[in-house]
């Protein structure tokens, strides 16, 4: 007598659902579909230049003065080239994906299609929370240098209208803020081409900027300032990498534009690893420059440039670095606020959250709907957050991110040898095993509340999911009704 074949068990029943993964056929097939395709109008230029619109900002002219004054003192050069390394490691992964998925939604997408449903849900989560509390963060620099260049003009703004109220000093709203996070929303949904002509406007006076500040303040350079080099040990060197990882989040913001690329098997992997390179280059010799310049424990200051050359009274100088600080750190803020819609969309796209939320106008071809709710919940925000908080959120978002990207090259390697890269990673599976490594590590060296705000969003996540995406996911749908026509087709014969 035949025994009858037990069904699946619960253990199966879940792998099967909550590690359901999309092929990267199916990915494309999507990213087809009329009614949600986004326009391809980005060249090589574009992308390398949103790539350095990203990074270069407030990481360098807001976060470098708190790296080096609470952390790694005169070495926050070596914290820089820590980071660096780190993110090159992470790059490398981006770029291979990239070109192999030339789609929105960056690690939420490649995750989806190599690690399943629930990791990329909950890596499309943390980029959420990766890209708008970055801009958070950002929106709130801007304020501060903003509000520092109208001091040095003459023009005083209140207190009570240009900062948090959870961060003292009698303030009731950071206006200048939000007005910056709106303005720049409806350029978003106006186009994302325009968008980054603006882009590369904002990033060729930074760029300039910086050149500037090297050389002017090389002349000012103390080599006193340098001792202690290391007053808080290769401890301290790993947490100020930490703090300022925030620097490097560009390349990912890159990647999310695949979709609006023009020739996306080149374009990325040119944009995402030379918009790093660049950076990285100017990051090491502003920073050498910068506490040279000033005792590292005097830096812990919303404008540390600005501050470090009106000690030397510098007056001009003091300008010129607010103003390519304000332009600089615009081009982040739009970067970020053009990246985090994108992972709305592909979310949305996917049956994850509401259909509307991945509308397309029909004019601009640009994920409007997204757009406006991102700058809208990210300007209420930056009107009352602090920037500490806002800054260290962003930081283990973007690890993690970039650790389940590592992991997934190395698991995308070995069920889909088959697979046409463009662009490949060298030494798989060893260099991206040491950037998930080193991710890892920057994410202990995170203070520990950093971590319980980081579980809190990833529970609230989790919740969402449960009641929502788990039972609206589109490639379930898609599956079940494979599986259905294969039962008829079977029971037929």
């Amino acid at each position: 007598m035949r025994r009858r074949r037990a069904g699946p068990t619960f253990r199966e029943r879940c792998a099967r659902r909550f590690f359901i993964t999309k092929g990267v056929e199916d990915v494309l097939e999507e990213a087809g579909d009329a009614t949600t395709r986004l326009r391809r109008s980005l060249n090589t230029l574009d992308i390398l230049f949103i790539g350095i619109g990203a990074i270069i900002g407030a990481g360098i002219f807001v976060l470098s003065g708190v790296a080096a004054a609470k952390h790694a003192g005169p070495a926050v050069v070596l914290s820089f080239v820590v980071a660096g390394f780190a993110c090159g490691l992470a790059a490398l992964c981006y770029a291979e994906f990239a070109s192999m998925i030339p789609v929105s939604g960056s690690a939420y997408t490649y995750s989806y299609s190599t690690l399943g449903e629930l990791v990329a849900w909950v890596i499309g989560w943390d980029l959420i929370l990766e890209y708008a509390v970055g801009a958070i963060a950002v929106s709130i620099g801007w304020s501060g240098y903003l509000v520092e260049l109208l001091g040095a003009a003459g023009v005083h703004v209140p207190a009570a209208i240009a900062g948090s109220p959870f961060a003292g000093g009698g303030a009731i709203i950071n206006l200048p803020a939000m007005m910056i996070v709106l303005l720049l929303t409806g350029l978003l949904v106006l186009g994302t081409k325009e968008s980054a002509g603006i882009n590369a406007a904002l990033v060729a006076v930074k760029v300039i900027v910086i050149v500037v500040i090297v050389v002017v303040g090389f002349s000012f350079v103390d080599p006193k300032n340098y001792e202690p080099y290391m007053p808080f040990g290769i401890g301290g060197i790993f947490g100020g990498a930490a703090i300022v990882f925030f620097a490097y989040i560009g390349f990912d913001a890159a990647s999310t534009t695949a979709e609006e690329a023009k020739n996306p098997q080149r374009d990325l992997p040119i944009g995402i690893i030379g918009s790093l390179v660049v950076s990285t280059a100017l990051y090491i010799m502003a920073a050498v420059v910068l506490t040279g310049m000033a005792p590292y424990n005097e830096l812990d200051q919303a404008a540390p440039f600005a501050y470090a050359f009106s000690k030397h009274h510098v007056t001009w100088a003091t300008a010129v670095v607010s103003a390519g600080a304000i332009a600089g750190i615009t081009s982040v803020l739009l970067v970020s606020l053009l990246a985090q819609p994108r992972i709305f969309f592909s979310l949305s796209r996917d049956g994850l959250l509401p259909k509307r939320i991945s509308r397309v106008h029909p004019r601009f071809k640009t994920p409007y709907m997204s757009t406006i709710i991102t700058g809208v919940a990210v300007a209420i925000c930056a009107g009352l957050l602090p920037i500490g908080v806002a800054a260290e959120l962003t930081n283990i978002g973007t690890l993690f991110a970039f650790l389940l990207v590592s992991v997934g090259i190395i698991v995308l390697r070995r069920k889909r040898p088959d697979l046409h890269r463009p662009f490949r990673v060298p030494l798989v599976p060893w260099l991206p095993a040491l950037g998930a490594i080193l991710c890892l590590a920057l994410m202990l060296s995170l203070p520990l509340h950093t971590w319980f705000r980081f579980m809190a969003w990833m529970g609230i996540g989790l919740i969402i999911y449960a009641n929502y995406g788990y039972h609206r996911s589109r490639i379930l749908k898609k599956r079940q009704d494979e599986a259905a026509a294969e039962a008829v087709v079977v029971n037929a014969e």
